[in-house]
């Protein structure tokens, strides 16, 4: 009897292996419960490739009494049915509201999924964002992620997000309240700051990446994002200590010193250099060198040697453009 209950297990176990998210050499990916009805997806610590298919960022569930709220379901069509498997193994209640952070389709192009399944689900996000995702940033990111993944297929027609919500708005879904944020700066200037009351955690969205380094677009501010940052190390303005903290990239944690700290100094040590370098006179790019050294704790984070010189870049633009 023995001998079969555990043949049986193995057979279970073998069964959910191969029905699991998986991603060649990265491995499996699932929603772990992460604090009270917090369940998170971390995805891959990587740029956009044909390995991760395009998925990277951190799928979040939270679990209400007569439904599920999900905040960023994920980057594109393919990837977001693989995710929504992995959504019904935490729960067969259906998906009852979804909040998208910001505008970078790495983190909304799945609303399609959603919406196939369960049509009349709201999905919010800031009023600017919708705007500016339905002027042409959508089509921008479907272009990168398309280039850099090739798994695009069945993302379009968009599903934007329907619902516009604004600074400091409160969201009621099923019991659970939502506290939205908003600064103009920041990693984009179409980014909400989620903090959900109940079990008083803070989804920070992109202002807060660990592991590995994205761009800073037109509409970024590597000042302003430090200045965000240091708010909520500091419980300024709103924010207070949380019980958990998510990135929208990269592991999550209940320690702000070790969850938000560390991006933060990057930040600051990069500002610095620019700083530095405008006031002596010289390009951001001679200076890189001597910034490079200041940051060996993150030589071994993902796309450093791609993206560290174009954030330089990026400080130096912000501090000369202070000067006019």
């Amino acid at each position: 009897m023995k001998k079969i209950v555990f043949l049986a297990s193995t057979v279970i176990a073998f069964s959910l292996t191969l029905n699991a998210f998986t991603l060649g050499t990265l491995g499996n990916f699932e929603f772990k419960k992460a604090h009270e009805n917090v369940y998170i997806m971390h995805g891959p610590e990587k740029e956009p490739s044909k390995e991760n298919e395009g998925f990277m960022n951190n799928p979040a569930i939270i679990e209400s009494k007569n439904g599920l709220i999900v905040i960023d379901p994920g980057g594109n069509y393919n990837v977001g049915k693989k995710i929504l498997a992995e959504i019904e193994k935490v729960s067969k209640k259906p998906i009852i509201a979804v909040f998208n952070t910001h505008k970078h389709g790495d983190h909304w192009f799945a609303n399609k999924n959603i919406l196939e399944k369960y049509p009349n689900t709201p999905i919010y996000a800031l009023t600017y964002m919708i705007e500016q995702v339905k002027d042409n940033s959508a089509e921008t990111w479907y272009g990168i992620l398309d280039r850099l993944t090739g798994n695009l297929e069945g993302t379009k027609p968009f599903t934007f997000p329907t619902q516009g919500i604004e600074n400091k708005q409160t969201v009621e879904v099923d019991g659970q309240t939502f506290i939205m944020r908003h600064f103009i700066g920041g990693h984009t200037d179409t980014d909400i700051l989620i903090e959900h009351v109940n079990s008083n955690t803070l989804f920070i969205g992109d202002n807060l990446i660990t592991n590995r380094f994205g761009a800073f677009d037109e509409s970024s501010s590597i000042l302003e994002n430090i200045k965000l940052l240091e708010k909520i190390m500091k419980q300024e303005d709103g924010f207070k200590k949380y019980a958990l903290y998510v990135p929208g990239h990269g592991p999550s944690g209940k320690d702000p010193k070790k969850t938000v700290e560390p991006f933060l100094t990057y930040l600051k040590i990069v500002a610095a250099g620019a700083q530095k370098a405008y006031k002596d006179g010289v390009e951001s790019y001679e200076i890189k060198p001597e910034v490079h050294e200041q940051l060996k704790a993150y030589h071994k984070w993902d796309a450093y040697e791609g993206q560290m010189g174009k954030h330089l870049m990026k400080a130096y633009s912000e501090i000369e453009a202070l000067d006019f």
